[in-house]
């Protein structure tokens, strides 16, 4: 029905960068917010940022001023932009999309979930 697919992980020394994509596919019409969640071992999965279907965003302060969300609807993917990398960055990302569905004449977003990809920041 609907698959995330994400890329862009990996390691990177601290202070470089990397770019998370994740592209959506699968019986999709319509999307309203997207974003980026990351867990750590032994802590919880944290938002890390958010772009709404208005087109606004949102960043966890650990990422404001490093991190730049962003979106393409066309091509249904968002990015997440990570510079300036430090080791606590270190986690597995997953990305989600709202997805649009319709039942007795009323909408309602749907969220679906990325497979996760690994960044590691080695200090």
């Amino acid at each position: 029905q609907v698959q995330l697919v994400e890329s862009g992980g990996g390691l990177v020394q601290a202070g470089g960068s990397l770019r998370l994509s994740c592209a959506a596919s699968g019986i999709i019409f319509s999307i309203n917010d997207m974003g980026w969640y990351r867990q750590a071992p032994g802590k919880q999965r944290e938002l890390v940022a958010t772009t709404t279907g208005g087109n606004s965003t949102n960043y966890a302060d650990s990422a404001k001023g490093r991190f730049i969300i962003s979106r393409d609807n066309a091509k249904k993917t968002v990015y997440l932009q990570m510079n300036s990398l430090k080791p606590e960055d270190t986690a597995i990302y997953y990305c989600y999309v709202e997805v649009g569905r319709t039942f007795l004449g009323r909408r309602s977003w749907l969220p679906y979930w990325g497979q996760g990809t690994q960044v590691t920041v080695s200090s």
